[in-house]
């Protein structure tokens, strides 16, 4: 995602890059059935979102300071996708008039580097140093969303290509960063009038710093650098709990604090 000129799409990615760009644009959706198929590689998916952020004028020449990483558990492949700032807000946050095509919540333990971290110092990284360069942490929730009509059943790249089913990040109070026994971890989520979901220690990844490492790789993999201050959320703790519009959602993690958003 740095200035670097970015490859030439073929026919087939381009439709699916100009399928996207409409349904943001005239905040719709598109079928992704229709195009199944088309994208073969994650590094496809990638440059799709690389396409879509350019066309839409997201970063302009600016590393995007905002970003969405993880996976299923240790053993998959994690996925990475940098966030618009349009759709990013401090918490208490309220969506008003942003539309969302779906509702879905994820709740999850942000990081922010202190460090700038380039290709070479990336690719040295282990986790352990890959958390020494965070200085702060932060309770986040995700407005799950998707420019696909099929959401969550759409392909598993068509997901990655569409910023891996981003809609809004709402970010709560940053509080120093500091180890803790993450298996003990509880959260709790309130969604509106449904009855509160509580977790203990379900982070995917074990912990959220973890797939810091990977992020960082892919982040700086074209010569790019990521300045410090840049922001990751690491990984839902409760799936994807659905919501509705006029919904009150509220996350608090245990010794970490909270974050809330009003549908």
């Amino acid at each position: 995602m740095s200035s670097a000129t970015l490859p030439t799409p073929n026919v087939s990615v381009q439709q699916i890059i100009d399928e996207l760009i409409a349904a943001r644009q005239q905040g719709g959706v598109a079928s992704a059935a229709n195009l199944d198929g088309t994208l073969t590689t994650a590094e496809q998916a990638y440059e799709v979102q690389a396409a879509v952020a350019k066309a839409l004028g997201w970063f302009g020449t600016d590393f995007p300071r905002y970003w969405k990483s993880g996976g299923a558990n240790r053993e998959a492949t994690l996925t990475h996708a940098p966030l618009p700032p349009a759709g990013v807000w401090n918490s208490p946050a309220e969506a008003g008039a942003f539309f969302f095509h779906r509702r879905g919540i994820e709740v999850e333990v942000a990081l922010r580097l202190s460090k700038a971290v380039d290709h070479a110092t990336a690719l040295e990284l282990d986790e352990a140093g890959a958390s020494s360069m965070v200085d702060a942490m932060a309770v986040s929730i995700e407005v799950v969303d998707s420019r696909w009509q099929e959401c969550m059943t759409a392909p598993a790249l068509m997901r990655l290509a569409d910023l891996q089913c981003h809609g809004a990040l709402i970010v709560g109070e940053w509080q120093p960063w500091q180890e803790r026994d993450w298996a003990q971890q509880v959260c709790r989520v309130k969604v509106g009038e449904q009855p509160v979901v509580e977790r203990r220690g379900t982070h995917p990844l074990g912990n959220p710093t973890w797939g810091l490492v990977a992020w960082l790789r892919h982040a700086t993999r074209d010569g790019a650098t990521v300045p410090a201050g840049t922001v990751v959320t690491t990984g839902t703790w409760v799936g994807i709990l659905d919501a509705q519009l006029g919904d009150l959602v509220v996350a608090r993690f245990e010794g970490i604090g909270s974050a809330q958003v009003q549908l």
